[in-house]
């Protein structure tokens, strides 16, 4: 069965869409989309992703909203101090689950995004033919 390899954009509505590009660029490090064929788009690396349907009252949605992001960092420590310091308020998950640690917060037009360090199972797998 073929399948797909990834996921090549997330698209969502945004009364600034231009404001809002630049936020996520500016406090997270997420290019916005190239202007030309000739620059390339953001990159992420490789690594989990959970791509999951939820009832529309879960915890992870903020209150009103259909969608939520959680974006994988190596140092969430550092990333919670970054953007603290940018005078964002950033919710720090206190507990250490196996597969991780976790901290949240709100983009400027209130849609959920999650940080994730990846811990345990989810660091890494073996490539096809390793391990």
């Amino acid at each position: 069965m073929e399948r797909v390899s990834g996921i090549g954009g997330f698209f969502f509505a945004s009364s600034d869409p231009s404001g809002l590009g630049q936020w996520y660029e500016e406090h997270l490090g997420v290019t916005p989309p190239p202007q030309s064929y000739d620059t390339p788009p953001w990159w992420q690396e490789q690594g989990p992703t959970v791509f999951a349907g939820m009832a529309h009252n879960s915890p992870p949605l903020a209150p009103g909203r259909v969608w939520a992001v959680n974006f994988r960092v190596r140092n969430l420590d550092a990333m919670v101090a970054q953007l603290e310091a940018a005078g964002i308020h950033v919710e720090r998950d206190p507990e250490e689950y196996p597969n991780g640690t976790f901290a949240g917060l709100h983009d400027p037009e209130g849609n959920s995004i999650q940080l994730w360090q990846p811990a345990g199972a989810d660091l890494g797998r073996p490539v096809a033919g390793e391990g």
